[in-house]
């Protein structure tokens, strides 16, 4: 559900000046003379009122129900969520993982957790695409011992507790709004997340004791209008091509921000189109997967003079190499109750996978793998804040920890491929029957 948004009164009412006398004098004879003096008419009116604030206490309600979730709290949900951050030696990270349910997120704590993290989730489960994959992949990752904590990154009161009750080693800030696209229909909800959110985290994690260090997903889309290739993280940024972008890079001089003031130790990772199994039926090869099965035809985008769009395909297993790296080299943020002590590590990488593939070799090996030939409709890309191609330099990566992703498109695709049709079937209409 998108944030609600109140327009209609002005932030800072105007001054009227009127002539007291007349005014008054006319308002009275106004209602003499009309229809209001009637008292069933004014009763009504009442009623109608009433009736009217009802429903806009009951929408406010609702929408604090969906973003400021008040359902956490409790000696068993403090158990819950001691038992998750419990690591099994003393060397070992705790981690707090927003957006825990997402798809990123899923893999990244089961990766941490597998060697002995400690690790608490934290999702707010929206509905941007199917809740119920969020839950399926938070049922994947309960069974291993992590409690995803249901709540809103905007919700301080609630980071404020978990704080104080864990003293987490490091924060992996992955929820966000994604798509390119879907910033054109509900540009609020990517303020509300990727903006205020981040920052609300971010004042809970410079005012915690010790402050974690945070690593925190920003996007290859901030590379914009960039012609030259490959980006490199040196590259500008100031010329973002969707609202999503122009978010993602205010996150990264938000980052900058606490880090200078508060001396939190800051890691951004700009992720270049990930994939893979349980992954976002809003990105194209699942979605092209899903219509294909279904003998829909599937629409392919063409950048200027019939140019094909490229992409470089990230598996997620890469990606959560670098997210997983980019955390053990995090240094330790040099704050203390909010002040800064000394300088503070801030960084940012690229994560990508080095080698673009065309939007048209992506279907081909889908209808391969699939054994099923797709119905294309061919069309010129529209001005919804797409880009015509993505290609990572990911040397400093490489140079910091060692980031060297090794599986191509095709592997990848076959493996997302095997996860689709055991989770939804062969129908084609992406939804599962359990």
């Amino acid at each position: 559900m998108p944030p609600l948004v109140i327009d209609n009164f002005p932030s800072t009412p105007g001054k009227v000046k009127v002539e007291r006398s007349n005014y008054f004098g006319r308002m009275s004879h106004h209602w003499q003379s009309s229809s209001l003096a009637n008292p069933l008419l004014w009763l009504f009116g009442l009623a109608s009122l009433a009736v009217v604030l009802v429903v806009l206490l009951n929408s406010l309600d609702g929408y604090k129900a969906v973003h400021i979730s008040s359902t956490w709290g409790g000696a068993q949900w403090e158990k819950q969520v001691r038992l998750s951050a419990h690591r099994k030696r003393s060397d070992n990270k705790v981690v707090l993982v927003t957006g825990a349910a997402g798809f990123v997120g899923m893999h990244v704590s089961l990766a941490l957790r597998k060697r002995g993290d400690g690790v608490v989730g934290l999702d707010n489960f929206n509905s941007y695409y199917d809740p119920s994959l969020k839950r399926a992949r938070r049922k994947v990752v309960e069974n291993h011992g992590i409690f995803i904590v249901e709540g809103d990154i905007n919700d301080a009161a609630l980071l404020k507790k978990l704080f104080d009750m864990i003293s987490f080693t490091h924060v992996m800030h992955l929820a966000a709004q994604a798509g390119v696209r879907y910033a054109m229909e509900n540009p609020s909800s990517y303020v509300h997340s990727n903006i205020a959110g981040l920052v609300t985290l971010l004042e809970a994690c410079k005012s915690a004791q010790p402050q974690p260090a945070v690593i925190w997903a920003s996007s290859s889309s901030v590379y914009g209008l960039n012609t030259k290739v490959p980006f490199s993280e040196l590259d500008r940024t100031d010329r973002p091509a969707s609202l999503y972008a122009a978010t993602k890079k205010a996150g990264e001089e938000i980052t900058h921000t606490y880090n200078h003031i508060y001396g939190l130790s800051i890691t951004g990772l700009r992720f270049f189109t990930v994939y893979g199994p349980w992954g976002r039926p809003d990105m194209a090869y699942f979605s092209f997967t899903r219509d294909i099965l279904a003998g829909k035809p599937i629409t392919v985008y063409q950048g200027p003079n019939q140019m094909e769009l490229a992409r470089d395909f990230t598996y997620i297993d890469d990606i959560v190499k670098g997210c997983v790296g980019s955390l053990d080299t995090a240094k330790k943020s040099t704050g203390s109750g909010g002040k800064k002590r000394g300088p503070a590590q801030y960084r940012i990488f690229n994560l990508g996978n080095t080698s673009p593939v065309t939007v048209p070799k992506l279907v081909s090996i889908l209808e391969k793998l699939l054994k099923v030939k797709a119905k294309k409709y061919i069309v010129a890309m529209p001005g919804n804040g797409d880009v015509p191609f993505t290609h990572a330099n990911i040397s400093l990566a490489h140079k910091e920890f060692g980031y060297k992703p090794s599986t191509d498109l095709s592997t990848g695709l076959k493996k997302f491929v095997r996860w689709y049709l055991s989770f939804y079937g062969t129908r084609g209409d992406g939804i599962r029957r359990s």
